[in-house]
Order: structure tokens, then sequence, then C-alpha cells
């Protein structure tokens, strides 16, 4: 057996040694490049493809620092809300696969992946026995598949990963509830869409609309009395009387006048 291996690795040396000279294709580093990619890379990236060097190191990959060199300037990214988290995060590589280009991220955001990197973030920064032990017992907690009891653990739509998230975090310019259900926005929501498929409005003769709606900023100011409480006929109404006006089909469809263009 070891003159068989030795006997290949003989023919392997000597074809290489015979089509080195006699093939220049070989000699060409973006032909061993191609042999390496795993693929095109994302549109964003498409100009770095025979740089392969900007982004990865050799031996450890793709590090964050290599993204951070280009990208630590993008206030478009870090300025808002939704996307802050990106100036900490450190972890550039685990959610955005720029040799896929559809989808560059995998599948959506996946907040569940976003807290495990959150937990190793906390894990290299722990103080103490105590805060040890609670990073253990949460890790242990996203580790399985049964969720354990918790702020949201009548919520079906969620995995015990995605629980440990502040949602409003990156959402709280997204909260239609104007701060009236709280913080807790996993109580309700899931992380693949906001809508809720078991919700059902209450009856359109509910006079408890206030408990759930906010009135608009106009509803405070003159131009409820001069304005909406006129075009509505309504002019006694208090701004917490919805259903003195409003319908639940849609916020602009006035009672007794129809679907009302205000602006």
């Amino acid at each position: 057996m070891k003159k068989l291996m030795l006997l290949v690795v003989f023919l392997l040396v000597g074809l290489a040694v015979w089509a080195w000279p006699r093939m220049p294709w070989l000699q060409d580093p973006a032909f061993w490049r191609q042999q390496a990619s795993p693929g095109p890379l994302s549109p964003g990236h498409a100009f770095l493809a025979a740089d392969c060097d900007v982004c990865h190191t050799p031996v450890k990959g793709v590090e964050a620092s290599s993204c951070i060199v280009c990208h630590a300037n993008d206030k478009a990214l870090l300025q808002r809300q939704a996307t802050v988290f990106h100036a900490s995060i450190g972890a550039c590589a685990q959610c955005h696969r720029e040799h896929d280009p559809a989808p560059r991220l995998s599948p959506g955001m996946d907040h569940a992946k976003l807290a495990k990197i959150g937990l190793r973030q906390l894990e290299s920064e722990v103080p103490d026995s105590d805060a040890q032990l609670l990073h253990h017992q949460i890790a242990a907690w996203i580790a399985q598949r049964d969720p354990m009891p918790g702020p949201a653990s009548d919520n079906p739509h969620l995995s015990p990963a995605e629980r440990v998230l502040d949602c409003t975090t990156c959402h709280a310019s997204k909260d239609r509830h104007w701060g009236l259900f709280g913080r807790d926005c996993a109580q309700c929501h899931a992380t693949a869409q906001w809508t809720l498929p078991e919700f059902r409005h209450p009856l359109p003769s509910s006079l408890d609309c206030a408990q759930c709606h906010q009135a608009p900023p106009s509803h405070y100011m003159e131009h409820f009395r001069m304005v909406s409480m006129t075009v509505a006929g309504e002019p006694h109404a208090e701004v917490r009387q919805c259903y003195l006006c409003h319908q639940t089909t849609a916020w602009n469809d006035i009672r007794d006048v129809g679907l009302y263009k205000h602006h």
C-alpha cells in the first residue's frame, strides 16, 4: 500500500512539473482564486472580486476588522435606530454572506443568531460569578427547544433565543401603539412579521378604542376643533371618543361621510 501511495505521489509531482511551464494559466493567480471562491460576490462587493485579501485574512478567513475598515463611516447605517447595533456587533460574517448575493442575509434578519452573538459578547464582559451563572442559564435556555417560563413564554411564534432580545432597541420608532402596550413587543409579535394572525379586532360597536389607539398630534391642536369635528358633524366630541367619528374599516372612513382625505 505504501509503495502504491508513493507511486501516486511521484506521478502527481511529475505531472505538475511537466504541466507547469506548458500551461501558463496554472501560474495565473486569478485561476486559483476562482477555484477557491465559493461563488460570485454580492453586487455591493463585486468590485473586489479580484482582491480577496481585502476581506480575507490568510488562515483566519474574514475578520470583522476588515469590514470595519470600509464601513465604519457608514452614517446611514450607524445612525438609524434599526441598524445602530452594527456599531458594536463585531461579527459581520456570521450574518452577511457576501458570496451568496441572493439573499445577502439568510433569511432576512436572523434574530436567533443575533441573540447568540450578543450572548458571546456578554461572555467576554461578565464581571463576576453571579453574572457568569446568569450567562450560562441564558445559554442553556437558548440551546433548548422548549421555551422556559418568561415574559413571552405564551408566544408560540418565538424561539427561546429570540425571547431574550429587547425589541424596542431597534423597533421603538415602529411602535404603532405609541407606548400604550409597554416595551415588551414579544408578548404578541413574532420576528417574521408584525401582523398577528390570531388577532381579532373588537366589534365596530366597541367604545374602548382609546385603550389601544392613540390619537394623532393634530387631534390635540386647534385642527381638531376647526376641521375634524366640523367634517364629522360632532361639535362636542372629545379626543378619546374615537367611535363618534371613526369606523373600524379605516381611520379615514368617517361615519356618515365616507373616506375623507383631510390633507
